[in-house]
């Protein structure tokens, strides 16, 4: 098992839990707790036994309060055009298993970039997210100005890149930014439920489902339409599909084997 020093990371089940732990600086992404980020992803994502892979923050009062801007201030161009939160994010869009942002608190900045990432995010009534980088002189660097007109639409990501204000849980809900919105004390139990849900599906489906979305974003209508019936043309020979049908007419539970 790897040893971290920013983040805590446990297999939980079919999720592993990663949690960003810095609450004394509201989980500031530093470059040391970016590449364990990185690293404890990259494990999970090994993980056979791991269906789901879900990000936190520690503490209650932040999920990420950003980058750590003591390292931001002296960042030059080079440094700038790394990949940086960017990479993360990118990271867990790319893994074909389901990732999810279970946020509680402070979302903004790079943190809300990493949650962007994530294919899902739940939260708690007092989360707040923003992205404020407009105020310091920069702009967003970690995807934000390509992922969030994306998820919210072009109006509402052009209110929070360009005014830079905070949004709360019941405003992020209602353009499509989480999900799900739930009490703190559920909010890991919440994850935790979603990732037995996605567990018991036939293994091929999430991580189809999933690259259907993100190619069908990017492709033509057409081209996409085109590639989910070979998608879809494919899952229909599998035992699992067989299996599932049989278990529903039957009314009983599948017994999927990822075959």
């Amino acid at each position: 098992m790897l040893k971290f020093h920013e983040i805590l990371f446990e297999i939980d089940g079919p999720m592993a839990l990663v949690t960003i732990n810095r609450a004394e600086r509201h989980n500031a992404i530093s470059l040391a707790t970016l590449n364990e980020l990185q690293r404890a992803v990259a494990e999970a994502a090994d993980d056979d036994a791991v269906k789901v892979i879900t990000i936190t923050g520690a503490g209650g009062r932040a999920f990420a309060s950003g980058s750590d801007l003591s390292e931001v201030l002296d960042r030059d161009l080079a440094k700038a055009l790394e990949p940086i939160v960017q990479g993360l994010a990118d990271q867990l869009a790319r893994t074909p298993k389901p990732t999810i942002a279970a946020i509680d608190g402070i979302c903004m900045g790079g943190g809300l970039e990493v949650a962007l990432g994530c294919d899902l995010r739940i939260a708690t009534p007092r989360s707040r997210f923003a992205t404020p980088e407009g105020k310091l002189g920069i702009i967003p660097g970690g995807g934000a100005t390509a992922r969030l007109p994306r998820l919210v639409g072009r109006g509402w990501a052009m209110e929070m890149l360009l005014m830079g204000e905070p949004i709360d849980a019941e405003r992020a809900l209602s353009i499509g930014l989480i999900t799900r919105v739930v009490d703190p004390d559920e909010l890991v139990a919440e994850a935790r439920r979603m990732a037995e849900h996605l567990a018991a599906l036939a293994p091929f489906v999430p991580r189809t489902m999933k690259a259907m979305v993100h190619f069908g974003m990017e492709a033509s209508l057409a081209g996409a339409l085109m590639l989910e019936k070979y998608a879809q043309g494919a899952l229909v020979q599998t035992e699992d599909k067989h299996e599932g049908i049989t278990a529903f007419l039957h009314k009983r539970k599948p017994k999927f084997r990822g075959r």
